[in-house]
């Protein structure tokens, strides 16, 4: 069956029971996050949320679009944050280090999400794969665009491919998270706490910054 592509459907009118919409929501996350990973089935979520699995597909069609529907929420509101942190009157460079902390921050709060978007875009329906890009990685793609962009034109950034920076970006910010199984096997780390994601998003500043910002060399005339 194909999900059911209603991305609104934890907004719904009272009549629609929305507190249960949200119930099934918050329970694939949390299940989500407990497993590291986005395979969790529909009787998990059910048991997890106290309710019924039928009522899964009253409001969502099926899992993939109760998965659907939580990447819509959680992106709904990193894409509000993007379009603020593009009208504010500060520098490129200070617009890029608050996006980066954005981005951490938000794979912090929701871990299971980057892995949400490639199970929807690679192994759910075409359906699924065309609203993820739509919603999602469309916007934040663009975003990068227009903020190198006006980096390149104040003088501040050299001139980078947008989508070889999204890739590096995003595939920096989440394996703190999805690589973090790997490196407590390798080196004995610990969970990723707020002290190890102050100290990430600093530590990604710095690389990215370091291969992007241009220099304004001093030449000493005698």
């Amino acid at each position: 069956m194909a999900p059911h592509l209603n991305t609104s459907a934890a907004r719904r009118t009272p009549a629609a029971k929305p507190s249960t919409a949200d119930k099934l929501l918050l329970a694939a996350g949390e299940l989500m996050i407990a497993r590291n990973s986005p395979d969790v089935s529909l009787s998990e979520i059910a048991q997890q949320s106290g309710v019924n699995a039928a009522l899964v597909k009253y409001h969502f069609g099926n899992k993939d679009g109760l998965l659907l529907a939580l990447l819509a929420r959680d992106a709904a509101t990193e894409m509000t944050h993007l379009d603020y942190l593009m009208a504010q009157p500060i520098t490129p460079t200070a617009k890029l280090k608050l996006h980066i902390a954005g981005i951490i921050k938000a794979y912090h709060r929701s871990p299971y999400m980057n892995r949400l978007i490639h199970y929807l875009l690679h192994e759910s329906s075409p359906e699924a794969a065309d609203e993820v890009s739509k919603f999602f990685i469309r916007p934040l793609l663009d975003f990068h665009r227009r903020l190198l962009a006006e980096g390149v034109a104040a003088g501040e950034f050299r001139d980078v491919d947008p989508v070889l920076f999204y890739t590096s970006l995003i595939g920096a910010c989440d394996h703190l998270f999805s690589g973090r199984n790997a490196m407590a096997r390798a080196n004995d780390v610990g969970p990723v706490t707020d002290e190890v994601c102050r100290d990430y998003v600093a530590h990604v500043e710095a690389m990215t910054l370091g291969g992007m910002l241009i220099t304004k060399r001093i030449v000493n005339r005698e």
